[in-house]
Order: C-alpha cells, then sequence, then structure tokens
C-alpha cells in the first residue's frame, strides 16, 4: 500500500487517482501509523512553500516524513513535497530571508531569476535532461517532454 501524506493541503486526490489508474492500492492518510507501515510514501504539494510546510507542521507530520525517509521507505516527493525535503526556500520568507524546510536534502529552494531568459512562472513542456539512471524514469525515451508549471528550483 501506497500512503499520500494528508496534511491539509497539496493535489492530494490527483495523486490518488493517477496511482488508482495504474492499479496501484494507495491511501490519502494523516495516520503516521499508516504512513510508518506503508509500502511507499507519497508527499504531494502545490500552493506556497511556507503554507505548506506550516501545514505539515501543525499536523506533526513533519516527524513522520523524516522516519520514514531513515526508515528508507521509497519515498516520492512531489512538486513542492520535494520542495519542502530541502534546507529551505526564498518563497514567502519576505526580505531576502527563507523559510526552513525539513533538511533532508542540504541547499535551498530559489525564484527563478528573470535574469536568465526564462519566462516566470515557467509553464509549458519542456525536454528533460536526465543526467543519471533513475527507477523513476526507467522505460522512458531520452530527453522526454514533461511539463511544468513553476516559478522555485
Amino acid at each position: 500500500m501506497i500512503a499520500i501524506i494528508d496534511y491539509k493541503a497539496g493535489n492530494l486526490h490527483s495523486v490518488e487517482k493517477a496511482l488508482k489508474f495504474i492499479n496501484v492500492n494507495a491511501v490519502v492518510t494523516d495516520d503516521p501509523e499508516l504512513i510508518l507501515n506503508a509500502d511507499g510514501v507519497v508527499l504531494p504539494g502545490v500552493g506556497a512553500f511556507s503554507d505548506c510546510i506550516a501545514s505539515l507542521r501543525h499536523e506533526k507530520l513533519d516527524r513522520v516524513v523524516l522516519k520514514t525517509i531513515d526508515k528508507a521507505t521509497p519515498f516520492l516527493g512531489i512538486c513542492l513535497g520535494y520542495q519542502m525535503l530541502f534546507e529551505h526556500s526564498e518563497e514567502h520568507a519576505g526580505n531576502g530571508g527563507t523559510v526552513k524546510g525539513l533538511g533532508v536534502f542540504k541547499g535551498g529552494v530559489r525564484r527563478i531569476s528573470g535574469d536568465t531568459g526564462l519566462k516566470v512562472p515557467h509553464i509549458g513542456w519542456s525536454r528533460l535532461i536526465i543526467e543519471r539512471p533513475s527507477p523513476l524514469l526507467a522505460g522512458l525515451p531520452d530527453e522526454p517532454f514533461v511539463y511544468f508549471v513553476h516559478s522555485y528550483y
């Protein structure tokens, strides 16, 4: 069973529908024991970093995420769910500061600069350059097109 972490934010039911479409047993839950005993865990996310990390902490699921990762349970952070795994984010920090993340990965999430020549927010299909093999990308063609909607990296 795959646990989709319900921290009262994010695109929970879109992820649940996608997993069920491919015949994966998935459940949206905020139950720490269910999450900790799952075969795999998904942390989805849509919205603002500061709001989502605050909600995750308010629901006391930040500790559950860290315990799940420490147990080496397969874990997938999607969009903002991935970003929250970093040490910090510039999003909604104010005055050039940062909002603290979970610290699983070193570094932070930064706003895409207008100096890059990219339109911000970056919305649309772009080629994905795969730098090293990953089981998550198995079966995809070289440099597949994927859809992006983001202003941060």
